[in-house]
């Protein structure tokens, strides 16, 4: 099977202060059949050009956000990003179809810890119901979506070994993206891609 092709639009508006997100970003690029978009780099007047990333996302089979969170959604780049990029007749509306069939994903930090991000405690809800608009627009796309894969109390990582532990899943569901092995099915009832990898390595393990 030929390798999916995978385009990873990163945004961090502070990449300098990022304890967890940067470390990511720069990893990935020893990896096969990944391009790399900084896009507060690329776009630093946010006047996006929709056309050079139109021909992005169709030259990509998965598409992914990579960013930390920001008062519980994306950093604004990737709203001006949608905004430009996902035109009528292209993305969605009358032969908009351009994007059907493609995976899109979430790669993001949140600053409390996973516990707080559940019904009754802290935030009130979970990450991925916070990101519902941006798999709401995966669905009007035709595009499918994974549950995000999220680093949680990303503001304590530097202080113990989980940023280890978790630039090694990342890696590991870069390749798996790649090689096409996500059981899509499962991975879309979880709540996180956290699970799908925490039950494939309880698994191995036993």
């Amino acid at each position: 099977m030929l390798s999916q092709k995978i385009l990873l639009l990163y945004a961090h508006p502070c990449p300098h202060k990022s304890k967890a997100n940067h470390r990511l970003f720069k990893a990935a690029r020893y990896l096969d059949n990944i391009t790399l978009i900084d896009l507060y780099a690329e776009y630093p007047t946010f006047h996006i050009d929709a056309e050079k990333e139109q021909q992005r996302l169709l030259d990509h089979d998965v598409i992914i956000f990579q960013f930390p969170m920001y008062w519980y959604s994306t950093p604004s780049i990737l709203k001006e990003w949608q905004d430009s990029v996902l035109e009528y007749g292209f993305a969605y509306g009358e032969n908009g179809q351009a994007l059907h069939g493609k995976i899109l994903l979430c790669m993001t930090s949140a600053g409390g810890k996973a516990e707080n991000y559940q019904h009754g405690k802290a935030n009130h809800y979970t990450i991925r119901e916070l990101l519902r608009p941006i798999e709401q627009m995966a669905g009007m796309t035709g595009m499918c979506y994974l549950p995000p894969f999220v680093l949680f109390d990303a503001q304590n990582v530097s202080e113990d070994e989980r940023l280890d532990e978790h630039l090694k899943r990342y890696l590991n569901l870069l390749q798996a993206l790649r090689k096409n092995q996500i059981d899509v099915k499962k991975a879309h009832t979880l709540p996180d891609l956290n699970h799908y990898f925490l039950s494939q390595e309880r698994r191995h393990s036993a």
